[in-house]
């Protein structure tokens, strides 16, 4: 394993070692830091950086200790990541009563998802690659399978429900932060609405005209999210 950069290289992560071994050294004097300080650190770093900023140098100053006394506590990057996407999903709330209607209470689960990964903006992007399961995100995953047991669902449909359901607020807030960061150029919005309307005017495209001239809906984020968010869970079968 190669450590020079500071980064740390990603290797296999081993989900019991790390979820349910004793963390940190266990010879030598007891370190002024924790792998709770570590993991907060780094969260901090991807909350106001982005994930391109989290090195374990980076968090090593943060914590003020030196790089190589971290490798105990995260070996890799990799290892690193999977704390802090456990320890974001600590801020889950799984103890609010369900309503014993499936379908609201995963409605609520995904606002609940969204709101987390727009105050992490860099959870959509940490998602996108398989995380192991640690005692945080084994919470909500309780809660929302709870939520499906009203359903016919067997146990593997409803893991599938609740992957689908995370994929979807993933990849929705990542496209709402991009349009987001793309609305702070009206000169750029303005251009592209020019267009469509060009487009859409020279009888080549009959549907994009008819569309764009349909009443319009409330665009704002929430409003947005709660359309498609309706769309997917109203869909959902209850069975195969």
């Amino acid at each position: 394993m190669s450590r020079g950069d500071g980064s740390g290289a990603t290797g296999v992560v081993d989900p019991q070692q790390l979820w349910l071994s004793p963390a940190g050294p266990r010879r030598g004097r007891r370190p002024t830091f924790s792998r709770e300080a570590i993991t907060a650190a780094a969260v901090g770093l991807a909350d106001a950086e982005g994930l391109e900023a989290v090195t374990m140098r980076r968090v090593a100053a943060q914590v003020g200790a030196g790089v190589m006394s971290l490798y105990s506590y995260a070996p890799d990057k990799e290892t690193l990541l999977e704390l802090m996407v456990d320890h974001v999903s600590g801020e889950l709330e799984t103890r609010d009563p369900l309503t014993g209607d499936w379908r609201t209470d995963l409605k609520a689960i995904a606002r609940l998802q969204r709101a987390l990964m727009l105050r992490h903006p860099w959870l959509p992007t940490a998602l996108a690659t398989r995380r192991t399961l640690g005692p945080n995100t084994l919470a909500f995953l309780e809660h929302a399978l709870a939520a499906l047991r009203p359903t016919r669902l067997d146990g593997a449909a409803k893991l599938e429900v609740f992957s689908q359901l995370t994929g979807f607020v993933a990849g929705h807030v990542a496209h709402e932060i991009a349009q987001a960061a793309a609305a702070d150029s009206p000169a750029r919005t303005a251009a592209e609405a020019r267009y469509l309307a060009t487009v859409a005017a020279d009888g080549h495209h009959p549907e994009l005209a008819e569309v764009l001239t349909a009443p319009g809906r409330p665009l704002t984020p929430e409003a947005t999210f709660t359309r498609f968010l309706n769309r997917l869970i109203d869909g959902l079968e209850t069975e195969d």
